[in-house]
């Protein structure tokens, strides 16, 4: 029977029993020097903009239910989005095409995220990412993605008696999410699958109380890709329609 690894780092071993207890956990990590400096100070030298905010400068968990069948996996927290607000794709241009294409695909409760506590919920989904910090320049680096692993393995193992799809954002989280599949559970094939938009794979179970998963590869909603139209809201919206019919979800 599968248990939650025990989380190596500068919070000591545990064991997270719930995802509750996941979320609680990762907040308090400090377990990558550099990323805890950049989060603290982006939290410190505070955009223009948020000059008078409380930056949540703290490693950012996962969103959604306990029993999600669908997860969607896309890099890091930015500085001044996710690290400023404490929610994940929260409060910045990234964030607003996501919700925004959720809430049409019947995923969220509402087109936009703001800040915690603005009533918004993920409709049989969850969100969460391969790092839980706000990198510098966006960029972590391999020591950080795998030292952050423990994370994602443990909340994929929480999920798996609901877990169905997985919509993946990007190449960078399409590379770093197969190890931590492999870990938890799924069989993963080798080589393993290419990334692509629209791509879709289908992983099967190794270990017992897990279902076949099927893997769906999306363009990031980086600005990059959005305002140069590399990934526009319908192509957006048309991997999240049938990701969701995938997993079952009405």
């Amino acid at each position: 029977m599968w248990q939650a690894p025990r989380a190596a780092g500068q919070n000591g071993s545990m064991v997270c029993r719930s995802i509750d207890e996941l979320d609680g956990a990762v907040a308090d990590c400090r377990a990558c020097a550099r990323l805890v400096a950049w989060r603290e100070e982006a939290a410190r030298v505070k955009r223009a903009a948020y000059r008078d905010e409380t930056y949540w400068g703290r490693a950012v968990p996962g969103l959604g239910p306990a029993d999600a069948r669908l997860l969607l996996v896309g890099l890091a927290p930015a500085a001044h989005g996710g690290n400023r607000t404490g929610r994940m794709f929260t409060g910045d241009r990234s964030g607003d095409v996501l919700f925004a294409a959720m809430y049409r695909a019947g995923l969220a409760s509402q087109p936009d995220s703001t800040r915690r506590g603005d009533g918004l919920r993920l409709l049989g989904t969850r969100i969460t990412a391969p790092v839980h910090c706000a990198p510098p320049d966006n960029k972590p680096t391999p020591d950080e993605r795998d030292r952050c692993r423990h994370w994602l393995i443990t909340e994929l193992g929480l999920l798996a008696p609901s877990l169905r799809t997985i919509v993946v954002l990007g190449g960078w989280g399409w590379q770093a999410l197969f190890p931590a599949l492999a870990e938890s559970g799924w069989t993963v094939p080798r080589p393993r699958p290419k990334f692509g938009h629209g791509v879709r794979y289908s992983l099967a179970p190794a270990l017992p109380g897990r279902a076949e998963l099927t893997i769906f590869g999306c363009y990031h909603v980086s600005q990059q890709n959005t305002f140069t139209g590399r990934l526009t809201p319908a192509m957006l919206e048309d991997v999240l329609v049938e990701a969701k019919s995938t997993a079952g979800l009405r």
